[in-house]
This record gives C-alpha cells, structure tokens and sequence, in this order.
C-alpha cells in the first residue's frame, strides 16, 4: 500500500512543482518585458508612417535607390555623394567598409554640424555606423536581419539614396541621449531631418532633407546647448522658422 502511495502521490507532487516553477518563470520573463518597455522612451519611435515620410521626400528630391557598386561609384565619381571624414568630433565604426563611408552634400553638412555641437557640449565623438547602401547590398542585409528595412516599395530603406546616416547610440548617458534629441526635435519641427531611435542596433537613424543645405547657410547652428524640455526652441530656430520649408509630410 506504501509503494502504491508513493508511486501515484510523488509524481504529481513533482509535476505540481514543475508547473508552479514553470509559471513563475513566465511571470519573471514577462515583468523583465514590462521593464524592459519602460526603459525604452525614445523621442523618436521606429514607425511605418515615418518609412513612408522618407520615401515620399526621397522622391520630392527626385534621388534614385541606388542599385549596386556601379552606380555607388558613379555617383562619387560626378560628386553627388561626398566622403564623410573622421575628425577631432566625429568617429567612424571601424567595421564600416570604406567605400560605403559616403552620402549626399547635405548629410554631410549635418552630421558635422551635430558632431562639432555635440564634442563642444561633452568632449566627445558621435560616431557614424552606417551611410550609403544598394539595393543589391540591403537585400543581402534583410537575409539576415529580419529588421532592416525593405530594399524596395514605399517603405524601403533611406540608406538607399544616400541621405540618411546611423549614428551610435550605445554608451551614451542619458543626458547626451537628451541632447541629441532635443537637437533632432528642433530639425525635425522644420521639416530638415526625419529621426528614429532605433532599439536593436540602439542607433540614431537620421534621414536629412536637401532643405538643410539652405537653411543653414542662415545659421549658426546651436550656439548654446539645447533647453530642457522641447517646449520653447532656441532663438536662432525660433526666428527663422517662419522661413523654413514646409515639413516632411508630417512631424513626428
């Protein structure tokens, strides 16, 4: 009678345990979630829409997706893409590859200007991680990054036209984090720049607008480090921005 006790009561004393143990693990990975959530707020959030808004201000430009290595070298070579250059304020992932280390006159101008702001505020470099990419190439990428963006249709990635840069986002404290969208949030109210904060890679991703090369020919940009709260811009943007371009589309 024992044995027959033990045999039938201890197994399911075991699988009891095993299934509280199981439900207690479920709990703890989706409170890991939750928190998780909570310590993901960027400003700018990853969105269909704003996919949509890049392509629709790639094909305002009239910028062709450039295709392969052929065009890449073509583009250089008349000058419509420019090399971004590491400098005292800015860096370049080493893992970049060197021919890809290029984007339009505009991009440039942008990511210096950050760059030079960004180095006076905090004596340290943004880094580029990523500029100009084929379609050839992001086809490849999507292969094995199910969340890089399409190579084509209306929601393909801005890399494609060389607009749009990577910036690092890893290792930056939340102050430098702050400054870098409050500064995006000034350009993005203009209509100059379409952000997102990117969570798997933790990167900037920034689509530039021709506009910027204009409008900055009026500024002098960010002569003091942005205000706390996106509320009330600077001086300088408040006063011309009855000049700017009308905004992509629509702000984020």
């Amino acid at each position: 009678m024992l044995a027959i006790f033990v045999a039938v009561v201890l197994p399911a004393k075991g699988f009891a345990l095993h299934r509280v143990d199981h439900h207690h693990r479920i709990l703890r990975s989706l409170r890991l979630r939750g928190v998780r959530r909570l310590l993901w707020n960027p400003m700018f959030r990853p969105s269909h829409d704003s996919l949509i808004r890049q392509n629709e201000e790639i094909d305002r430009i009239d910028l062709p997706r450039i295709q392969d290595d052929a065009e890449l070298e073509a583009l250089k070579a008349s000058g419509a893409l420019v090399p971004i250059e590491q400098s005292e304020s800015l860096k370049i992932e080493r893992s970049l590859d060197p021919s890809r280390r290029y984007c339009r006159p505009w991009t440039r101008d942008f990511v210096e200007d950050l760059s030079e702001v960004y180095y006076r505020q905090f004596h340290a470099q943004i880094q580029v991680n990523s500029a100009v990419r084929t379609v050839k190439g992001q086809k490849k990428l999507r292969r094995h990054n199910r969340n890089a963006a399409p190579a084509e249709g209306d929601t393909a990635s801005s890399h494609l036209a060389g607009v749009t840069v990577d910036l690092q986002r890893r290792g930056m404290s939340k102050e430098q984090i702050r400054f870098v969208e409050y500064y995006l949030f000034y350009l993005n109210a203009l209509g100059l720049v379409e952000p997102e904060e990117e969570r798997h890679h933790w990167c900037f991703h920034v689509m530039v607008s021709d506009h910027y090369s204009n409008w900055r020919q009026t500024q002098t940009i960010f002569p003091r480090s942005p205000v706390e709260e996106p509320g009330a811009a600077p001086a300088n943007v408040t006063a011309t921005a009855a000049a700017a371009p009308t905004p992509m589309s629509a702000s984020n």
